[in-house]
């Protein structure tokens, strides 16, 4: 029962390391010892060939799991002859020369030429009817010195390794120290001691002690006098160089070994617990009671790791789809799923919701509330509009003809374009949902849709077909919702219409003094135009360069206002240049919006002077025919080119100079556009969110599960979507046998009895 008790473990150790189940920590005994100490001689001693690597400096360079195997005399001729076989290769090695030599490629392929280490062990089975069942792992030679063109950090490295073995719980330790060397300085039982410091599965073997110094001995540390250890100390006996350069047989060598231990006067007592012999049937009785001691935990080991298996393979589904009859329903699932992952995430119901960033339906609110309102407040109402601007445009929107009030025409053409202004970051709210509801889509991948990846890129490509549709009817219908603002300005808005009369207010608390001011002066003007009118009349006509019979006189020149329009002189009794044109006409509209006079006058194209309540006779018209042949006559008057320097091709000068009158305009105009853009942005900022969760949000989440069914839904179809993926179907089967090795590996254990403990 206790040689099945080895083989179960040795063929448990086979299988985990066949399909990857280093996780399972399998009892076997690990070799330790420096360089040259005699760990591969006494390795060989106890096969009883010679199969491992010679020479100098680091000859073992990975880790080689060694399993001897017991074959029984008679019961085949075959099985009767020794021979090996390595894990890596299916082959049988009856030449042990051969098995040396693979052992050196082996290492060579993985380990490099250049005397580095590589964790990879080699496996070697030897089967022979000389051995006993054993399993035993060779490790590299410890070192302190790099030597040639070992890496500089050989002994980290070695030291690592070496660690990482006998560390774990179930490794039996067999440090090896030669004994012509001082205990104390034994690297193998310093690193034993580190990890087992009670030395209860800790084995001391000594060798060379037939090349200790004459009249010493190794008695006291056999006997456990020096350095305790549960199980003890091993003394053994090996070839000698020389002998092995003679290539002096291994059974001669263990017949010289008995003989040195009987003959020997300080070992003769204990002869019959030393020597290679006694060394391989302690290690097998050590491992046998070891195994024995850790089978409870190496069952429940196996049990964890089957419930782990089951449910990793779960995860992966049943390789059999439920029959091909029934891959309609799995279709049809899948489907079902992908949808109802999009809702929820876009809900916030989703199973695993992210506790490091936003995202799904969180994400798009933030959106809409954070970044698209931040966007839409960071828009200056006026900031692209000059002075220079405003003024012109209130000049252009009169056009050639006066306007009693500022036009409203001029504020419609200054307001639109800002509006405008919202439609950048609104579209750009609809791409970044757009974005969102993308990355959705694609995080909607659960395990079991992982498994076929073409039914998985082709429920994402119809969702992303589907939100690319909404795209373009979203956008432009965002597009739209600026379009209709710019379309109508609703100057009659109940919020404008009380903004304007709270900016009329200030603007007139503002500027009391000057309004006054300019009340007088403008009725001064219309009493002295009343009575002058006759007198105004026949000066306007010499003015105008037209005698009484349309003979026509030379020009004269006119003066200009800070506006730049062309004025003329006011009669001799008039003191203050009279502004004609735009200018004095915003003026009648400015006194009557800010409360002032409301007998302003208006001065017409043929010069005369008018008010709303006072009105000059109208003046004859001339001859036209007869001015034209006096004009015409007259060549020097009409002389285009004497008319440049009172022209200016573009009267705007570089650095404004605004009048008093037209810094009151533009800053009407501004804090209009200003009032009327607040309350525009409002209606865009509750809006646009909802036409895109409308149109885009909820349109997708509402018809996403009837798009995957009309376009995948079909049955011939079905074989490909479920194309599993190969990586994928790799993994399972490997996880599926690593199971079953696991329930194989639990119910050998399982069966194994316990025979009565031997004393």
């Amino acid at each position: 029962m206790d040689v099945d008790l080895i083989k179960v473990v040795n063929r448990l150790q086979e299988t985990f390391t066949t399909i990857g189940g280093h996780s399972v920590d399998l009892p076997q005994c690990v070799v330790v010892g420096s360089q040259s100490s005699g760990k591969s001689s006494v390795l060989e001693t106890i096969v009883g060939r010679d199969f491992l690597p010679r020479g100098n400096g680091i000859v073992t360079r990975r880790p080689l799991v060694l399993q001897l195997i017991h074959l029984s005399p008679g019961t085949d001729c075959e099985q009767t002859e020794e021979y090996g076989e390595f894990l890596h290769l299916d082959r049988r090695f009856f030449d042990f020369d051969s098995i040396r030599s693979e052992v050196e490629s082996e290492t060579y392929r993985v380990a490099g030429q250049n005397k580095g280490i590589s964790k990879q062990p080699i496996h070697l089975k030897i089967y022979s009817p000389n051995v006993i069942n054993l399993t035993l792992v060779d490790l590299p030679g410890l070192t302190k010195i790099p030597v040639g063109d070992q890496p500089s950090d050989i002994e980290r490295q070695i030291r690592s390794l070496v660690t990482d073995y006998i560390s774990k719980p179930n490794c039996i330790i067999m440090a090896v120290s030669p004994a012509n060397v001082d205990l104390a300085n034994s690297d193998s039982l310093k690193l034993a001691r580190a990890v087992d410091p009670q030395g209860r599965r800790t084995i001391g073997v000594l060798t060379k002690l037939d090349l200790m110094d004459n009249g010493t001995n190794a008695l006291d540390i056999l006997t456990g006098r020096v350095y305790p250890l549960k199980l003890g100390f091993i003394g053994v006996v090996n070839r000698s160089q020389q002998d092995i350069n003679s290539n002096v047989p291994l059974g001669e060598a263990r017949r010289a070994e008995e003989e040195f231990f009987h003959s020997h006067l300080a070992y003769r007592n204990i002869a019959h617990r030393c020597g290679t012999k006694y060394l391989a049937k302690t290690l097998n009785h050590v491992l046998m009671n070891h195994i024995r001691e850790r089978l409870p935990d190496m069952k429940a080991r196996l049990n964890t790791l089957m419930g782990q298996a089951h449910q990793e393979l779960l995860s992966f589904g049943d390789a059999t789809f439920m029959g091909d009859q029934h891959r309609g329903t799995l279709i049809l699932k899948l489907m079902t799923q992908f949808a109802r992952d999009f809702v929820a995430s876009i809900d916030g119901t989703a199973f695993d919701i992210s506790t490091k960033e936003l995202c799904g339906g969180a994400r798009v609110y933030y959106i809409f509330q954070d970044v698209f309102g931040h966007a839409l407040n960071s828009v200056n109402p006026t900031q692209n509009l000059t002075v220079q601007d405003i003024r012109t445009a209130i000049r252009n929107s009169t056009g050639p003809r006066p306007s009693l009030f500022v036009p409203e025409a001029a504020f419609e053409l200054l307001v639109k374009p800002q509006i405008r202004l919202f439609e950048p970051p609104s579209l750009r709210c609809v791409e970044l949902v757009y974005e969102e509801l993308m990355k959705i889509c694609h995080n909607c991948s659960g395990k079991e849709l992982q498994r076929f990846p073409r039914l998985q890129a082709l429920l994402i490509e119809v969702v992303s077909d589907l939100l690319r549709e909404r795209l373009g009817p979203t956008s432009e219908y965002v597009k739209s919702l600026i379009d209709i603002q710019a379309a109508y300005i609703n100057t009659s808005h109940p919020a404008f219409v009380q903004d304007s009369a709270n900016i009329a207010t200030r603007v007139r608390n503002a500027q009391p003094s000057k309004v006054a001011e300019h009340v007088k002066r403008e009725a001064a003007l219309d009493s002295d135009l009343s009575g002058a009118a006759s007198e105004d009349l026949a000066d306007e006509r010499n003015k105008k360069g037209v005698t009484a019979n349309g003979t026509a006189r030379s020009y004269a020149p006119k003066h200009r206002t800070t506006e730049g329009a062309v004025c003329r002189p006011r009669a001799e009794h008039t003191t203050q240049p009279e502004e004609i044109g735009p200018a004095g006409q915003r003026e009648s509209f400015l006194n009557y919006f800010f409360g002032g006079s409301a007998s302003m006058p208006i001065h017409e194209p043929n010069g005369s002077a008018t008010g709303f309540g006072v009105r000059s006779a109208p003046e004859p018209k001339p001859n036209l025919m007869a001015g034209r042949v006096g004009l015409e006559g007259s060549s020097a008057a009409f002389d285009m080119k004497s008319l440049d320097q009172y022209l200016e091709a573009d009267p705007v000068d570089d650095e404004v100079q605004l009048s008093e009158r037209e810094a009151l305009e533009v800053n009407l105009i501004r804090q209009l556009i200003t009032s009327y853009f607040s309350i525009v942005r409002q209606s865009i900022q509750d809006l646009v969110p909802k036409a895109v969760m409308h149109l885009l949000v909820n349109f997708s989440r509402e018809t996403i599960q009837n798009r995957l069914v009309i376009n995948l839904y079909k049955e011939s179809l079905f074989e490909h979507l479920l194309h599993e993926d190969e990586a994928l179907t790799r993994e399972r089967k490997r996880i599926q046998t690593l199971l079953d090795a696991y329930k194989e590996g639990f119910n050998a254990l399982s069966d194994i009895g316990f025979p009565p403990s031997r004393s």
